[in-house]
């Protein structure tokens, strides 16, 4: 049983391959963040190593494995895995070391199970060298090899690479239908459900887990605290702010990018309180702080602002210095005392 939730359509396309014996050598999963890449990908791996007669059962000594993480020809290669020079926490890119040790493990046949499968989670953060080395290998496959690159930004990844492997794009899920997931299989509150449902954009892989989770909506919940009071706060203290920021993405650019995220969201929202389309607002639960931060500026000032915590989020990907990025979107932020000036 295929566990992907909201990709009927690409399921149904996969078991018939696997059935009809017509695999690609190469898979490029694309689509925002949380729509079930990965899991896609590991129902594959496991689908192609699973011992059961209608593969994949998941309850297998090789599904287990996959599960685990601790099948010797299932390997996932992402941004910080592995290490080069004890450094693999603050790379920018996966480097053609790690493709150098995939293509000398893709050398080998399967150790314990029937195929290889490589999985590379952010494709799009592939160096140039790297890609270049990578597609060496995906020109001339090895039998009993099958290569899935995930990503969130497909023109990120040359050219050369996509065309040798079948691109399957992931949609997100309508908000209704991740809704009737949470209440029906995972029995969610319904007024939970609603928000996680508005809150994940889509991504019904982040509503699972934070229904799963409550640290992470508590988490998200003191994020976004901390950006609503920082909009009423001074110029020093937002420099503080941004100076924390820049210190955490040094360690952890992901944790970062998921704050500006964050702010861009919650600065949607007032945007769609200000044009009175309050009802496809995603923070539902804050409607009213929403609509109190609505008031004091004008839709011109929050268009504005949206678009320089875009160009921020552009910057940081670009290796721009964070501390100066993070204080220019400080500076740009709107102020009542401004607004109220113009009118």
């Amino acid at each position: 049983m295929w566990q992907v939730t909201g990709q009927a359509r690409v399921v149904d396309m996969l078991r018939r391959s696997l059935e009809k014996g017509a695999l690609a050598h190469a898979y490029l999963f694309s689509g925002p963040t949380h729509t079930g890449k990965m899991t896609l990908a590991l129902e594959l791996a496991r689908a192609l190593n699973c011992q059961a007669k209608e593969p994949p059962c998941g309850q297998c000594e090789a599904c287990r494995k996959i599960t685990d993480g601790k099948h010797a020809d299932v390997q996932i290669i992402a941004l910080n895995g592995g290490s080069e020079n004890g450094e693999a926490r603050n790379r920018t890119e996966i480097g053609i070391e790690q493709i150098r040790q995939l293509q000398h493990s893709a050398s080998l046949p399967p150790f314990e199970g029937e195929y290889k499968v490589f999985i590379i989670d952010g494709a799009e953060q592939l160096s140039l060298e790297a890609a270049n080395c990578l597609l060496k290998t995906l020109e001339e496959p090895a039998e009993r090899m099958v290569f899935a690159l995930l990503t969130t930004n497909v023109s990120a990844i040359p050219e050369t690479v996509i065309s040798r492997c079948q691109k399957i794009e992931l949609q997100p899920m309508a908000a209704g239908d991740i809704e009737k997931v949470l209440i029906e299989k995972h029995s969610v509150e319904p007024q939970q459900a609603k928000l996680l449902s508005r809150l994940c954009h889509g991504g019904v892989g982040w509503a699972i887990a934070v229904a799963e989770n409550g640290e992470m909506l508590e988490q998200y919940s003191s994020q976004r605290h901390e950006i609503l009071d920082i909009i009423n706060r001074s110029y020093v203290e937002r420099f503080g702010y941004a100076a924390t920021l820049a210190g955490q993405f040094s360690q952890n650019r992901q944790s970062v990018t998921q704050v500006l995220d964050l702010w861009l969201d919650v600065w949607r929202d007032i945007m769609l309180v200000k044009s009175g389309c309050a009802e496809a607002v995603s923070n539902i639960d804050i409607i009213q702080e929403l609509a109190g931060l609505a008031g004091r500026f004008s839709l011109e000032t929050i268009r504005q602002y949206i678009g320089s915590i875009r160009a921020a989020g552009e910057q940081l990907r670009r290796n721009a210095s964070p501390r100066l990025v993070l204080e220019g979107m400080m500076l740009d932020m709107p102020r009542e005392r401004k607004e109220a000036a113009r009118r």
